[in-house]
């Protein structure tokens, strides 16, 4: 491979292509005249240099603005070509000049926050709900910053001079409440606004084209699409991703190559496997709608793979009884996942306030995968229990 630059491939600017087509060839766009097919993967933690005043003086451009250095890598914590593959991939198919990946979703998100506050605009505004870890890392001020909770109207009111950054998700963990992010957008005014597009993926929606200046993803999901890596990213244009490489530098919150090899290949099937889920999440949620054991069904406007909804009886109970739909954590696998948010993603948020978001005790979220639609039911059918026996004579006595 050549590896003259973490970025060797960016000087390839195809025309603007299909977003299935970019999730094929986007981070890959140099390896035919390289005579490669599928990219490598870059496992050095260093490169040689025998030019030690040359690299002095790109680590001091570096440490200036952010910018990937040019000509050779130079150590693995300051970037890595496999790992630039990807944030090149993720930033063309989110519409964004750059892209910054990180070790997780979490350590993505505690970037944004230390690179605002380095700049003393440490306070954050939010809206609930969000993902549970998220909800607590703003909550807990873990990192100097300080919230103010508020719905989309109190936005604008809620700014302050410290304002460094609004935060929202949508749809939202695990509600799949939807907010309009043009609108929001606009609330924020000169603020950035992050939103965290985990559950949508870019191709659902892109919030870079309706305002957002950042975009956070959980790669973890359905960007790797397999439960077989871990990792975080954030979409973003070129000033602030700047900010966010001397972060991820100074903090150590890197993405190992193989991670970055194997979320660039996830990206490759990403509009097959949202489309083929969420057509089979979107029946799911008629049919659960329509049954008497269920209470609530929640399901996003744009579509998407995950559904929330709220049985009748006892949810631990359905958790339990499930065999081919697994009971885990996570979501954005080729298989289905169920879990109950008050117990497990949104535990560490206080009860009153996950509840007044909307995250009540008998709330489940399932994640649908890519097994045939009608073999998800059955299982969901025989672990939500016997329907309610109509006594003998009631349809009658109803006619």
């Amino acid at each position: 491979m050549d590896t003259a630059t973490t970025g060797a491939y960016d000087d390839v600017r195809p025309a603007p292509r299909a977003l299935a087509t970019e999730a094929v060839h986007a981070g890959r766009d140099d390896l035919a005249r390289q005579g490669l097919h599928a990219p490598p993967i870059d496992l050095s933690t260093t490169y040689p240099s025998y030019d030690s005043r040359g690299e002095a003086a790109r680590i001091d451009a570096f440490a200036t603005d952010g910018a990937d250095p040019a000509g050779p890598p130079v150590y693995g914590r300051l970037g890595n070509p496999t790992v630039a593959r990807f944030e090149t991939a993720l930033a063309r198919l989110e519409g964004t000049e750059s892209a910054v990946a990180f070790a997780s979703g979490m350590a993505a998100l505690s970037a944004v926050l230390l690179a605002r506050s380095a700049t003393g605009l440490r306070h954050v505004v939010a809206v609930r709900p969000i993902y549970g870890c998220s909800d607590h890392l703003l909550t807990a001020g873990l990192l100097g910053t300080e919230v103010t909770w508020t719905d989309p109207a109190g936005i604008t009111d809620a700014l302050r001079p410290d304002t460094g950054l609004v935060m929202v998700e949508s749809p939202a963990n695990p509600t799949l409440a939807e907010l309009d992010l043009r609108a929001v957008a606009h609330a924020c005014g000169s603020v950035p606004l992050l939103v965290d597009n985990t559950f949508a993926t870019p191709v659902l929606q892109r919030p870079a084209e309706q305002g957002a200046r950042l975009v956070l993803h959980s790669a973890t999901k359905y960007l790797g699409g397999h439960g077989d890596v871990l990792a975080g990213v954030v979409a973003c244009d070129e000033e602030l991703a700047g900010r966010l490489r001397q972060i991820r530098f100074a903090t150590g919150g890197v993405l190992h190559p193989l991670a970055g090899y194997l979320l660039l290949r996830g990206l490759s099937t990403l509009p097959v496997r949202v489309r083929a889920a969420s057509a089979s999440a979107a029946e799911l949620a008629r049919r659960l709608a329509s049954d008497p054991r269920v209470s609530t069904v929640h399901y996003p406007r744009i579509g998407g793979a995950m559904i929330a909804f709220e049985v009748q009886g006892d949810p631990h109970e359905l958790i339990s009884r499930v065999r081919l739909v697994t009971p885990a954590v996570s979501l954005g696998s080729v298989d289905t996942l169920i879990q109950h948010p008050a117990s497990i993603s949104h535990r560490i948020v206080d009860a009153d306030d996950r509840r007044g978001a909307g995250v009540s005790d008998k709330l489940l979220r399932l994640s649908v995968g890519l097994e045939d639609v009608d073999d998800l039911w059955a299982d969901l059918d025989q672990a939500l229990g016997e329907r309610a026996r109509v006594p003998v004579g009631a349809a009658e006595a109803t006619r």
